[in-house]
C-alpha cells in the first residue's frame, strides 16, 4: 500500500456552502510526517460551527474534519515510532486541510497518534480525540486546572480524598472525562445525565449520577458532599448557558474553584461567578488543539499511553465511545453533520471516507 498521487475529499467549496466532494492531493510528508488512509472519521460539534460560522477557515476549497482513525500508508524519514501497515488514530489538525479527516488520506506528525488495539475497530477509535484531548486539556493542561496527568509520577493519586463534578456525563467529552477522572484517582466523581444512561456510566466509573432534568439547582450537587473542600471544580461537559449558570452556582455553594467550559463563557455565567460575597469563581474555556506546541507535552505521552496492546485502552483503562456509522461515505458528510447537530444520545456519528 502506498500514498496514492490523488484522493478524494469532502471540500467546503465556498463561504455558505455545503459539502462536495472532488479530488485534492497531500503535499509530501515531512521527516515526522506519516501518510494515513482514513477508515472512519467522526463527527464533532466543532465541524458544523466551522462550516456554518466561517471560523478557522483561512481559505476555499476547505477540508474539515479532526477525528479519525485508519492504516499508515507512508512514513516521514525521521520516523521510528510507526511502520508502514500499521493502524493508528489520531486528531486532524483544524484549519490545516492537508491534515483534516474529511477526506481518503492525510498526513500527521508521528507523535501525535497513537496505535490502534487489535481489538478495537477504526469507527471506535475514531471517537476519540478530540473529546479525549478536550478533556485532557481540561484536567492536565496549564490553561485549565494543571492537575498532574495519570502518566506522571503520582498522577493517578491526585484525586485521592476529593470529588469530580461532570455535568453532561453521556455526552462524548463527559464519557471519557469520567474515565480520566478514574484514572486521575478521584475517590468520588459524580455527574448528570438522563437516566437511560445511569448503568452504563457507573461502569465507566461515575460513582453517583443524577438525573439531570430533576437536578437543576446548585444544592442538588452540593448536599452530595460531606466534605465541601473536597470539591475544586466542575467540568460542564454540554458548557449551555444553563449549565455554565448551574456550574457557577455549584462551586459557589460550595467553596468556589473553577469551571472547565468547552464553548465561550456565558455572559450571565461570568457575572455570577464575580459576585462579590460569594466565594471566588472562574469560568474557564479551554480548546484542545493537541498539534499545538504549547499542548505536545499533554497530547504527546496521550497518545504513547492510550495506544499500543498495554495502553489505555487495550487494558480497558479507557472505554471508547459508541460508534453510530452513517453509510456512504464522503457523500453522507452533510448527512451525518445534520445528524449530529439534531443531537445523539450516549453515541458518536462516524463516517468511512473511503467506503464506496
Amino acid at each position: 500500500m502506498s500514498l496514492p498521487s490523488s484522493h478524494k475529499a469532502a471540500v467546503v467549496p465556498e463561504a455558505g456552502a455545503q459539502h462536495k466532494v472532488v479530488d485534492r492531493s497531500l503535499a509530501p510528508l515531512s521527516a515526522d510526517e506519516i501518510a494515513v488512509k482514513v477508515t472512519a472519521t467522526a463527527i464533532n460539534p466543532v465541524d458544523w460551527k466551522i462550516r456554518d460560522y466561517r471560523v478557522f477557515i483561512t481559505e476555499f476549497p476547505a477540508v474539515l474534519g479532526s477525528d479519525a482513525a485508519g492504516e499508515v500508508v507512508a512514513v516521514g524519514s525521521s520516523v521510528k515510532s510507526h511502520t508502514v501497515g500499521e493502524r493508528v488514530f489520531f486528531q486532524g489538525i483544524i484549519g490545516k486541510y492537508d491534515s483534516s479527516t474529511f477526506q481518503q488520506y492525510v498526513k500527521i506528525p508521528a507523535s501525535l497518534a497513537a496505535k490502534t488495539p487489535q481489538k478495537v475497530s477504526d469507527e471506535q477509535a475514531a471517537t476519540f480525540w478530540v473529546a479525549g484531548m478536550a478533556v485532557n486539556t481540561g484536567l492536565y493542561h496549564k490553561s485549565g486546572l494543571s492537575l498532574a496527568a495519570p502518566w506522571d509520577k503520582d498522577g493517578d493519586k491526585v484525586g485521592k480524598g476529593k470529588t469530580a463534578i461532570i455535568l453532561g456525563g453521556s455526552s462524548s467529552v463527559g464519557q471519557y472525562a469520567i474515565q480520566f477522572c478514574k484514572l486521575s484517582g478521584f475517590d468520588h466523581i459524580v455527574t448528570s445525565s438522563s437516566p437511560s444512561h445511569f448503568d452504563y456510566l457507573k461502569t465507566l466509573g461515575a460513582t453517583q449520577v443524577l438525573d439531570r432534568s430533576k437536578a437543576t439547582s446548585a444544592s442538588d450537587f452540593a448536599s452530595i458532599t460531606d466534605n465541601p473542600d473536597s470539591t475544586a471544580w466542575v467540568y460542564d461537559t454540554i458548557s449551555s448557558p444553563s449549565t455554565q449558570l448551574l456550574a457557577v452556582e455549584i462551586l459557589q455553594s460550595l467553596r468556589g474553584g473553577k469551571v472547565i467550559v468547552v464553548m465561550n463563557p456565558d455572559e450571565k455565567a461570568v457575572s455570577q461567578s464575580q459576585v462579590a460575597d460569594k466565594p471566588p469563581t472562574q469560568v474557564v474555556n479551554i480548546l484542545g488543539l493537541g498539534s499545538h506546541p504549547d499542548y505536545r507535552y499533554v497530547s504527546e505521552p496521550l497518545a504513547a499511553h492510550l495506544g499500543g496492546e498495554d495502553g489505555y485502552v487495550a487494558t480497558g483503562k479507557v472505554v471508547l465511545n459508541r460508534p453510530e456509522v452513517v453509510e456512504g461515505g464522503l457523500e453522507s458528510v452533510e448527512k451525518a453533520l445534520k445528524a449530529n447537530k439534531e443531537g445523539v444520545s450516549g453515541v458518536k456519528v462516524v463516517i468511512r471516507p473511503n467506503e464506496a
